[in-house]
């Protein structure tokens, strides 16, 4: 397989990045922290692919991205308040919101009756997600590497694997987006990262 590199803002990327999302394909991009490697959420058969590509063991769930706060009805059920204070709060961001699934998502997506959700802090890629609705995605690189903070990077790890890479120059790296339970009613961090504890319940006082 050729893998193609555009720039995210060359006229023509977004429209090949739909056109191969819909085509059960999958797309590496640049996001506030690594690149990742997406695929439309509602599709199972291209989101069991995420995990052949990255050689990725097939019990671990993929995060979703959306992009914006109106997504969120699409791939979760039950959005509590707590849930939409944070959101509004701290999306977008990097914080990921652990809700209850929308019975639509595929179990390729996630085996548990939760699903993690965020809204990166890139508008070129919130604006691909704004076109294609929400994407389930993981770090673009091969299971157990480094993840990619440069289109080359991807490259190098998934080069020949995906049919499209979206440059958007160097990304942030460093530490990955807190995650928060909101699935049992009091948030509950399952994962340190910039956002602390202190932040999120200052944000619900």
């Amino acid at each position: 397989m050729k893998t193609e590199i555009l720039f995210i803002n060359d006229p023509d990327a977004l429209a090949l990045a739909i056109d191969v999302l819909t085509n059960n394909g999958l797309v590496a991009f640049p996001t506030d922290t690594v690149y990742g490697l997406g695929a439309l959420v509602f599709n199972e058969l291209a989101v069991s692919e995420i995990y052949t590509v990255k050689e990725r063991g097939s019990e671990k769930a993929v995060p979703v991205l959306v992009g914006d706060f109106e997504q969120l009805e699409r791939v979760a059920h039950g959005v509590s308040s707590i849930c939409a204070k944070l959101a509004r709060r701290f999306w977008p961001g990097p914080l990921t919101i652990v809700l209850p699934r929308h019975p639509n998502i595929p179990e390729a997506v996630t085996p548990y009756p939760t699903v993690g959700v965020r809204i990166p802090d890139f508008e070129p890629t919130r604006e691909l997600l704004r076109l294609t609705g929400p994407l389930a995605v993981s770090s673009a690189n091969r299971s157990g590497n480094a993840a990619p903070c440069t289109a080359r990077g991807v490259e190098a790890e998934l080069g020949g694997r995906i049919p499209l890479i979206l440059d958007g120059g160097v990304t942030p790296g460093g530490m990955p987006s807190t995650v928060v339970d909101c699935s049992q009613g009091e948030p509950k961090i399952l994962r340190a990262g910039p956002i602390t504890l202190e932040q999120i319940l200052n944000a619900l006082s």
